[in-house]
C-alpha cells in the first residue's frame, strides 16, 4: 500500500500540489505545506514545486475574490466559512493598509476574508492579482527554503 501512494504522489504530484494550493485558498480549511515540503524531500524541482503551489494557490484567492466581487454572501458564509464580522474587520483593515494588505492573503483565518473582501470592495484585478501572488509566491519560497535547509541539515 506505502508503495502505491509514493507511486501515486510520484506520477501525478504536480497536479496534487496544484490541487491542493487551489483548494486551499479556496473552500477547504486545508494547507498545501505539508504537500510542498513532501514533494522537496523526494527532489522535485524546488522552483517548480514553488510556482505550482504559488499559481494553484493564487488562483484558489482569485475564486474567493470573484465571489466576493459578486457579492454572493450566501455562498461566502457556507461555502468558505468566512462570517460577515470576518469581512468587517478585513474591510476596516483595508482602509487602514489599503492592497498591500492583500500580501498577507497566505495567512489562515483571514486570507480568505482579505481575497473575498477585495472582490467585494471591487478592488482593481490587477493590483490584487499583482499582490495576492507575490505574497503566495513569497510564502512558498520561505516554506521551501526552510525545507530544503532542514532537509540539509538533516543529511
Amino acid at each position: 500500500m506505502i508503495e502505491f501512494l509514493s507511486g501515486l504522489i510520484e506520477e501525478h504530484a504536480f497536479l496534487g500540489l496544484f490541487i491542493t494550493s487551489f483548494l486551499a485558498s479556496t473552500i477547504l480549511p486545508l494547507g498545501s505545506e505539508a504537500f510542498v515540503v513532501l514533494l522537496i524531500s523526494r527532489g522535485f524541482d524546488t522552483l517548480s514545486v514553488i510556482m505550482v503551489a504559488s499559481i494553484g494557490n493564487y488562483l484558489g484567492a482569485c475564486t474567493t475574490y470573484y465571489v466576493g466581487l459578486r457579492g454572493r454572501m450566501d455562498i461566502i458564509e457556507r461555502f468558505f466559512s468566512i462570517s460577515r464580522e470576518q469581512l468587517e474587520r478585513t474591510d476596516k483593515l483595508f482602509a487602514k493598509y489599503g492592497a498591500f494588505l492583500l500580501l498577507l492573503t497566505w495567512m489562515p483565518i483571514i486570507g480568505d476574508a482579505i481575497a473575498a473582501t477585495g472582490g467585494i470592495l471591487k478592488l482593481n484585478f490587477k493590483v490584487f492579482s499583482f499582490y495576492v501572488f507575490i505574497g503566495k509566491m513569497a510564502r512558498y519560497a520561505a516554506l521551501s527554503y526552510i525545507a530544503v535547509g532542514t532537509l540539509a541539515s538533516i543529511q
